[in-house]
């Protein structure tokens, strides 16, 4: 028998995806899957600037996909969503949340009357002076921000019945819990999308670190586009076809391989150097291996580059792999297609269907 189900919806700067799950005793079954192409400018930098735009997209994907529920869970990542691991004093989990906008107002970049907060619990300890203390991964995003993609929502006829961060859906769809706590090393999770890349350090699936970036496999196309004086579908076809080279020696002679290495090279940079950061930190734990989802990671040559950088072992996401498969209309070649696209939807919806 069917059990509760859920729509995880991710609005990308490409598309609007959504995935349905069910859940019951057996766990999670996809129930159906879909995407419509958003017009260019409508969503920037993971921001919606052109509501009429997604409504309209929405409004297809519901009419195409046919979703038995019109009750939504909506990530959200961009530069506006601020996520810091902070020290605060220890109290109750509801005193926390009664108290969050006064312990917090010095940790973040927003007036936190103009943000919407919330933590995930990491640890508890004693500090130096004795003071029993939790540290906790604080997000806040802009209210302005969640409201435009809320508003986007709501005129499509949907209901948002959960706005939740985008890494920490990937972790979900990407992990399973470590419900014995035997892991003692930590895996991230690098999720490449058109403009935002998301990377998410977590142990058994416990979220450890998050960074966004605002870089992806855009910026790439779009170079190759301005370099090469081309329109932008042609720039995204000469991508695919060249893809990058495993080692910066290796490049392409052909003028707009040097562009794709050049500009791939940088978010691969960009990606390691996040790693870092993450592992000079105190609390740090080694991390074992990378794990890539997304449109942009389908690149050819770019886990192997990334791998050769970060000198860890990386592989491809496939969410799928642990959920069953209704009937969702899907072929096997499609389903195959959608396997790195459906980390975001999919996360979202296991964070309530359950």
């Amino acid at each position: 028998m069917a059990g509760r189900k859920a729509v995880g919806l991710d609005i990308g700067t490409s598309a609007v995806r959504a995935a349905e799950l069910s859940s019951g005793r057996g766990g999670h079954t996809l129930e159906r899957f879909g995407q419509v192409a958003l017009p260019v400018g409508a969503v920037v930098d993971g921001e919606v600037l052109d509501r009429d735009a997604v409504t309209a997209a929405l409004k297809t994907l519901w009419s195409q996909t046919r979703f038995s529920t019109k009750r939504v869970v909506l990530g959200v990542a961009n530069q506006k969503v601020v996520v810091r691991q902070v020290d605060l004093p220890w109290m109750e989990t509801r005193e926390l949340k009664k108290a969050l906008a006064f312990q917090v107002q010095d940790f973040i970049p927003i007036p936190v009357e103009q943000a919407i907060m919330d933590f995930h619990p990491l640890e508890e300890f004693t500090n130096e002076q004795g003071n029993r203390m939790l540290r906790v991964l604080l997000v806040a995003a802009g209210r302005e921000m969640v409201g435009s993609c809320l508003e986007a929502v709501q005129h499509a006829g949907l209901t948002p019945v959960m706005v939740d961060l985008t890494s920490f859906a990937i972790i979900r769809a990407s992990t399973h819990a470590d419900a014995l706590g035997m892991d003692t090393h930590a895996e991230a999770l690098v999720d490449i999308g058109a403009r935002v890349t998301n990377i998410a350090v977590h142990q058994g699936g416990q979220p450890k670190f998050v960074r966004v970036l605002l870089m992806g496999g855009a910026d790439i196309t779009e170079a190759v586009a301005e370099r090469m004086g081309i329109a932008l579908e042609q720039a995204e076809v000469l991508k695919q076809q060249l893809g990058i080279p495993a080692s910066p020696t290796e490049r392409d002679a052909h003028p707009a391989g040097r562009v794709i290495e050049t500009t791939a090279a940088s978010l691969i940079e960009e990606i390691r150097g996040s790693l870092d950061y993450y592992l000079a930190s105190p609390a740090a734990i080694p991390i074992r291996s990378i794990v890539v989802s997304g449109g942009g990671s389908r690149l050819e040559g770019l886990v192997a580059r990334l791998a050769a950088v970060t000198r860890l072992p990386v592989e491809c996401a496939n969410p799928l792999a642990s959920i069953r498969i209704g009937n969702t209309k899907l072929s096997t070649e499609q389903l195959g297609h959608i396997e790195r696209l459906a980390s975001v939807p999919v996360g979202l919806a296991m964070g309530v269907a359950s």
